[in-house]
């Protein structure tokens, strides 16, 4: 079965960028840690990566304007913009239950909820993210964008395992829901 992933760093009071929307405090977080994380080993669990369009536009003028950092994945971008594919790259409009369900049909690896903000708290508020992979940089940022929003409700989650990387954590939950799902609920 599929599992929906949120795999996102975020500051230790919770935000994922800075005010501008920037991400270079997460630079100064692996500084010395000799590329220690989960990404590598997290990246070949996923096939399929939803993001929204201020994220995939930031990835392509700033974090990697060379080179498709998701190479071999299926990448899906939630706008309102007509834009046409590219490649890998779909740009949709489509309803984010009925793409999620249609991806869930399908055969693959897991699918990664990206980012931003604003992507991850639709899918939060809809109740469609499994599992829950947050890693904690040891930075208070003051303001910025938050991960999560008011707008979300109670949601149970266990927490599956812990991960420390540097100064860095990686906390690790699986929804409740999703638990019942695999039978696993006592």
């Amino acid at each position: 079965m599929r599992k929906t992933v949120l795999y996102i760093a975020m500051s230790l009071d919770g935000f994922i960028a800075d005010k501008q929307g920037g991400v270079s405090w997460l630079d100064a977080q692996s500084a010395g840690n000799a590329g220690e994380n989960s990404f590598s080993e997290f990246q070949k669990t996923v096939d399929t990566v939803i993001m929204g369009y201020a994220t995939y536009k930031q990835i392509i003028t700033e974090l990697s304007p060379n080179e498709w950092p998701y190479k071999g994945m299926q990448t899906y971008v939630l706008t309102h913009k007509s834009i046409s594919d590219k490649a890998e790259i779909n740009f949709t409009k489509e309803n984010i239950q009925k793409l999620l369900q249609k991806l869930k049909k399908q055969n693959g690896g897991d699918i990664w909820i990206c980012g931003g903000a604003d992507t991850v708290n639709q899918f939060i508020c809809k109740n469609m993210i499994d599992i829950y992979r947050i890693t904690i940089a040891p930075c208070i940022l003051g303001n910025g964008l938050r991960l999560f929003n008011n707008e979300n409700r109670i949601l149970r989650l266990k927490l599956i395992s812990t991960v420390k990387y540097g100064g860095m954590i990686e906390l690790i939950y699986e929804h409740m829901n999703f638990i019942a799902e695999k039978g696993e609920l006592q």
